[in-house]
């Protein structure tokens, strides 16, 4: 029996694996957090199935988006970045992930951990589309929850963290569930986001 999915991941194997394990399920681990950001900035101007063919890639070049380590590298490593024909080798978003690597550091010493902080950014249902259809959610390319969490971003430092970014970041980690109305996996997303513990900023954990 064939699945019904949202049509944006195509007939591709890679791309409906993504769709049904990934896309939407609600993340609290910090470092696929922050390597999904990065990601998300290097398909800039790409689709994120080029992004995703050298997801392995780029996990292997950038010590598994360990942004400890990350925020470390020195031009030795961007030279090494640059030569390394298994990622998108664009000096400015190398450049951009160490910085966000170093900004990220600075965010988790302020609020504990970067998913406390990114899911301060979970939009209030009155926010939302009462219904996701298809012809709706190519309407939706960024969302004022997105505008406001690329806006802080950019604040703290950030690069590459447009608004068009930040939403398809939003649901890429299950911050909302953009699986379309009658896709086989949206009602387990939403069970996965009905069970989910959002993490608190520290100064709210208790």
């Amino acid at each position: 029996m064939t699945l019904h999915r949202c049509p944006w991941c195509t007939n591709d194997a890679l791309y409906q694996a993504y769709h049904d394990r990934e896309w939407g399920f609600p993340v609290a681990d910090d470092r696929r957090l922050f390597e999904k950001l990065c990601l998300e900035g290097f398909q800039s101007g790409l689709s994120w199935l080029t992004i995703l063919r050298k997801r392995e890639n780029f996990r292997a070049a950038f010590d598994d988006f360990d942004f400890e380590r990350v925020a470390g590298y020195d031009a030795d490593d961007v030279e090494r970045l640059m030569n390394d024909a298994g990622i998108v080798r664009n000096r400015q978003k190398i450049d951009a992930t160490i910085n966000n690597a170093q900004r990220a550091l600075e965010l988790i010493d302020e609020v504990g951990s970067l998913a406390a902080y990114f899911w301060q950014f979970e939009p209030a249902a009155d926010e939302r589309p009462e219904e996701i259809t298809w012809p709706v959610l190519l309407a939706l390319p960024n969302s004022p929850t997105s505008k406001r969490l690329a806006k802080d971003l950019k604040h703290r430092g950030f690069r590459f963290v447009g608004p068009t970014t930040a939403y398809a970041f939003m649901q890429a980690m299950g911050i909302v569930n953009d699986h379309i109305e009658g896709c086989a996996i949206r009602p387990r997303v939403e069970q996965a986001r009905l069970e989910f513990s959002r993490p608190k900023p520290r100064d709210q954990a208790l």
